[in-house]
């Protein structure tokens, strides 16, 4: 008895000694991953689990910076930009990740995590964790590439219904559109139409308050690239809208864009500046303070856009000047900006904001407005100013390391 003791001791220690030598080489391993500073999700940790990722983009090995635009077949390009510090500095890559528009969310994140894997490759083989990688490739090519039976068309339409209430109120918002839209690398051609209607109804005492507000709209332009760094287009659109006070309008509108970066960089940086001018003939359906009933203007606009992406963070801002021929005090300035800036390790600023001045209302209707009116914002009611703004800071600190995922009770 006492030697079958003895031996199991002996099988006890044993396990124990490879369990602690298991758990000291997983130790190292960890300790030698690759330490990457970006924003990931809770999937994106799940799937690449062999590196670190660190909250301190100063202790980061490689930080992948992401950005996201809309494709012309109506999906999206995600672009990741990888680039080494410390020991891979100098090393830096841009991979594009694209989404078909009938791809579920979850295809879409298993496509951008693939993605990653490919760009990680590259640092991940200067690590001692490169012996256990294996790549595959899992697809037979054709020697041929099969010819697009749409010709880079996109077609879509989309009808959204909501409604809410309670005794006293109800709301009802109907919206459709249609699209049919052609984006190349050498022009861009888009077409829509659309229709929105709210419906208001409001009990007080004994009275009942009704608002309805139609608009219809309808656009299409032409862009044409003529460089790197310049584009021509074509613009045209019509309204009615009862909350504007048009029984009809419509524009027309030829531009030019010059891009101080090449159009290329669009996803890092891009500085354009914008001109287009053109003619706008309304009907009103009352009578404007101007005493019309339906004229024909000339306007035109100047614009400045500005986006930034960097490893501090991204910026972008618009200013726009718009003015009608005229009468040059009929103009209309407006600056945006949208801020996301990485202040130090785990603190952050975001920040989105607008403000116009607001001197252009050629269709406010003459008159008083009712109080109906401008409680239930069934009319435009004339201003100088419009503004909104947004901000927030977050702060985050503890660990350096965010590997872990656990999403018990996260519901």
């Amino acid at each position: 008895m006492k030697r079958i003791l003895i031996i199991v001791y002996m099988i006890i220690l044993h396990l124990g000694l490879l369990a602690q030598e298991d758990t000291s080489r997983a130790d190292t391993l960890r300790k030698n991953a690759l330490n990457v500073f970006m924003n990931a999700s809770d999937y994106i940790k799940k799937e690449i689990k062999y590196i670190n990722y660190v909250r301190d983009i100063k202790v980061a090995d490689v930080y992948i910076i992401s950005t996201e635009d809309n494709s012309g077949s109506g999906g999206s390009v995600t672009t990741f930009f990888f680039v080494g510090q410390g020991k891979f500095s100098g090393m830096a890559d841009t991979l594009i990740c694209n989404i078909s528009p009938d791809e579920t969310y979850d295809i879409q994140r298993a496509r951008e995590v693939k993605t990653l894997k490919m760009g990680l490759m590259r640092y991940v083989a200067k690590t001692p964790l490169a012996q256990f990688m294996n790549i595959n490739f899992s697809e037979p090519l054709s020697e041929t590439v099969s010819s697009d039976k749409w010709n880079s068309w996109v077609y879509r339409a989309s009808l959204n219904a909501y409604t809410s209430g309670q005794s006293t109120y109800s709301y009802g918002y109907l919206y459709g559109s249609l699209s049919a839209n052609r984006i190349t690398e050498k022009s861009k051609f888009k077409s829509s139409l659309g229709m929105d209607l709210e419906m208001d109804r409001t009990t007080y005492m004994d009275s009942v308050y009704k608002s309805t507000v139609k608009e219809y709209s309808g656009s299409i332009s032409y862009v044409k690239s003529i460089n790197d760094h310049w584009s021509a287009g074509i613009f045209s659109s019509i309204q009615t809208s009862s909350y504007s006070n048009y029984d009809l309008s419509t524009q027309i509108s030829p531009g030019i864009e010059y891009d101080l970066f090449p159009y290329s960089e669009s996803t890092r940086r891009i500085l354009t500046i914008t001109y287009t001018a053109g003619m706008e003939i309304n009907n009103y359906e009352g009578e404007t303070t101007r005493f019309k009933m339906s004229e024909a203007v000339g306007f035109h606009s100047l614009s400045a856009s500005m986006s930034i992406i960097q490893k501090w963070g991204s910026v972008g801002s618009t200013l726009s000047w718009r003015n009608y021929l005229f009468d040059f005090s009929y103009y209309r300035l407006r600056l945006y900006t949208r801020a996301s800036i990485r202040i130090f390790k785990g603190l952050s600023f975001t920040f989105s904001g607008s403000v116009a001045s607001v001197h252009d209302q050629i269709s406010l209707p003459r008159g008083d407005a009712t109080l109906e009116d401008v409680l239930l914002r069934r009319k435009m009611q004339a201003t100088e100013y419009t503004y909104s703004t947004s901000f927030g800071f977050s702060y985050t600190f503890g660990s350096l390391y965010n590997n872990v995922v656990n999403p018990r009770f996260d519901n």
